[in-house]
């Protein structure tokens, strides 16, 4: 399962409390990519193939939503499903708690506010 990912910086969308309808977009070579700032835009623009290359094997842990290469994380299958998580097995054993939950969240389809939803927010609040 994918989940939106910045991709300059590879930051999850989903871990920033940004939805993917409020993500800036972009698109390049017939491609839409999603960003969480203009910033991260600008810096993608300068050297896009070299931030592609850099983030296309990101996963995302469903339950702590960090960011790993898939060569870094955990596969396991959930009904036919291939999730990628962190390698703490705190996370898998939350997940099968609220599997139904995790992967709403890990596909921006339930709120979350973000890790930073109570303090200053990334690098989209500073502009």
């Amino acid at each position: 399962m994918k989940t939106p990912i910045c991709a300059t910086c590879g930051c999850s969308l989903v871990r920033l409390g940004i939805k993917v309808e409020d993500a800036v977009a972009c698109r390049y070579k017939g491609k839409e990519y999603k960003f969480c700032c203009k910033g991260c835009v600008d810096l993608f623009l300068a050297n896009p193939e070299s931030l592609l290359a850099e983030t296309k094997d990101l996963e995302v842990c469903p339950a702590c939503l960090a960011e790993k290469p898939r060569r870094s994380a955990v596969k396991q299958t959930f009904d036919g499903l291939d999730l990628y998580f962190c390698r703490c097995p705190a996370c898998v054993t939350l997940f099968r708690k609220k599997p139904e939950y995790y992967l709403q969240r890990l596909a921006g389809e339930t709120a979350f506010a973000g890790v930073f939803s109570d303090e200053e927010r990334c690098c989209a609040a500073a502009e």
